[in-house]
């Protein structure tokens, strides 16, 4: 039974200029070192695939009903990908206490200019 859906698009010109204006401290903030090294591989085409994980980040969240808000962590879903490509939502913290015994499938995409995430969760 689906317990959660939720979507979100950005704009990837948005996460680029916030990542060069603050940097570390932003990319620290928001992304796993999982994620982190993921992105950073792309060298100059690295923003499209920031975008898409802070969108499946908000998709998450919406999934959830919490938005940002309400004991959101950031940190504390990571989006990964399995050997195969297929990108794979990982909880820890209070969010895998929460959430980590449903069954999540994420979805991405992104253009030139947007990059969007589709999330489901249902329980297992």
């Amino acid at each position: 039974m689906i317990i959660g859906i939720g979507t979100d698009i950005i704009e990837i010109y948005r996460i680029q200029s916030t990542l060069e204006k603050y940097g570390e401290r932003f990319k620290n903030k928001m992304f796993t070192q999982v994620e982190i090294d993921y992105c950073e591989q792309y060298n100059d085409k690295k923003y499209p695939h920031y975008a898409a994980r802070f969108a499946a980040k908000e998709a998450f969240s919406k999934a959830i009903g919490t938005g940002f808000a309400r004991g959101f962590k950031f940190k504390e879903v990571s989006i990964q990908n399995l050997k195969t490509g297929e990108p794979t939502v990982v909880l820890d913290g209070s969010l895998k206490e929460q959430y980590g015994e449903n069954i999540i499938k994420i979805s991405l995409s992104h253009t030139d200019n947007n990059a969007i995430a589709y999330l489901t969760m249902e329980s297992n």
